[in-house]
Formats: C-alpha cells, structure tokens, sequence
C-alpha cells in the first residue's frame, strides 16, 4: 500500500499526513488519489469526529509537482477533456475537507502554496506554525489556480483582495495570513502539534451531529438566497433537536453542569 499519504487515528481524531517531504510533500496523482481515498474514509467512519489534515517534515503543501509539469509533453498528454475529468477527480479532497459533516483542520507546519494552499483553505479551521509561509504561487508558474482556492479565497478576504493574492502571488508569513484572515490562530512551531490536537480533541468532544448540519447550512448559504437559507436553517435545526446529543445537552444546561456528546 503506498505510503505517501499517511493516516493515523488519536481518540476520535484522525490524522491525514502528506508524506513526500523531500519534495515538500508536492502533488502528485498518487498522492491525490491516496488522500482522497483516505478523506472518504475518515469522512465515513463513524468513530472519527474530526479530521487533521497536516504534511510531514519542512512543508505543509508546495502545491503541484512542478518538476514533473515540465518533464510532461506540451500537449500534456490525452485529450483536453480527459484531462480536465482527471484533474476534476484528483480536486475532490478539497470537497471533501469542506464539506464532510465534521469539522476538519490544516495543521500548517511549513509551505502552503499553490494547490497546497488551496487544500488548506478547504479545510474549516487552519492553525499555523509561526514559521510557516502561505501564498497561491499559480501566477509564477503560468497557471490559473486549481482545487477550489479561488471559490474559497474570495469568501474569506473578500473578491478584490483576492484577485490581489492570484495575482502577484506574492509569499506571507503566518502573521501576516492572520491578519487577512486566512489561517484561525499562529502558535510558536515546536506547540504546533500539541496545540492543534488540542482544537481537535475539543471539537471530537463536542456535539458532532450538530457541527455536520452548521457546515450544511455554510456550504448551502455561500450559493443561495437569504430566504432559501433561512428554510435550509429550519429543516437542519428541526433535525438536530430531534438528536439525543441535543435532549442530554439541554438536560445538562437545566442540571448547570456540562453536556456530554456522543454523536447520536
């Protein structure tokens, strides 16, 4: 089995680490199917209620594999519309860390570029390591920007200053990422770990169901109408009072003591 995608599962949090790490865990269609074949996998399994995306050793994601890129024929190789469909396959991650029904983070270690960057972006919440670097690179290299980063980016730092950031491609640090709003929370690189297992064991302790029918409601309101919303809002908060997570919270919240979730 290829290793290039590691997954490990600490409690109810599973860990999906990019592992090419001497060539800062760079895109590969390997490594693409592996990390969509194992987000379906921590998306499915109802153990787990949260999810860490992260890469091993100095990078998050460099993005494509650039190097391979050039090596390729102009053409690119088959038909324009063969590729389109395979490029369309190995994007799939990024629907998934954006829209599965529990919450997912990017744990930043280093370099998130590119696509990288855009595979962060898909996850809800992202902490940084202070020495980490983001910016979408696709500019430099003659590209228009894959896996999502465009629909994302916009969202969070609004349209023109995304164009801004497609555009010059420029690199940031993680401080600077915060100040726009793109990476939650900076934390000093040697805690990274510790820290951000720390958001996900809080999250996997919390009321799973619940998060599953927020990130519903997020993911219908970016491309619809208030009004269609506000129906979305009913039918999801109808549902989740029907839950037992919901009946032991509220019994918890008139006992004054703390609820425990379990995911039912």
């Amino acid at each position: 089995m290829s290793d290039v995608v590691l997954y490990e599962q600490e409690g109810a949090v599973a860990i999906l680490t990019l592992n090419r790490p001497e060539a800062l865990n760079a895109m590969t269609g390997e490594l693409l199917t592996r990390v969509a074949e194992l987000g379906e996998k921590a998306a499915t399994d109802e153990s787990v209620r949260c999810v860490v995306i992260t890469g091993a050793g100095r990078a998050f994601c460099a993005g494509g594999d650039v190097k391979g890129m050039a090596a390729r024929p102009a053409d690119g190789g088959g038909g324009l519309v063969s590729r389109v469909d395979v490029l369309r396959q190995q994007e799939e991650i990024s629907r998934l860390l954006y829209e599965m029904p529990k919450p997912t983070i990017a744990m930043l270690n280093g370099h998130a570029v590119g696509a990288g960057l855009s595979l962060a972006l898909a996850a809800d919440l992202r902490v940084a390591s202070d020495q980490a670097k983001l910016g979408t690179a696709f500019a430099r290299v003659g590209f228009s920007g894959d896996f999502g980063g465009t629909w994302l980016l916009q969202r969070l730092v609004g349209p023109s200053k995304a164009k801004e950031l497609y555009f010059l491609a420029d690199v940031m640090d993680a401080n600077r990422a915060l100040e726009l709003g793109l990476v939650s929370k900076v934390v000093p690189h040697d805690t990274l770990r510790e820290e951000t297992m720390a958001l996900a064991k809080r999250l996997a302790a919390g009321p799973t169901l619940a998060y599953g029918r927020m990130k519903d409601n997020f993911t219908f309101g970016a491309t619809n109408t208030l009004a269609d919303t506000l129906t979305k809002e009913a039918e999801n908060m109808i549902a989740s009072g029907q839950t037992e997570d919901h009946r032991n919270a509220a019994r918890a919240f008139v006992e004054k003591r703390e609820p425990e979730f379990v995911g039912r």
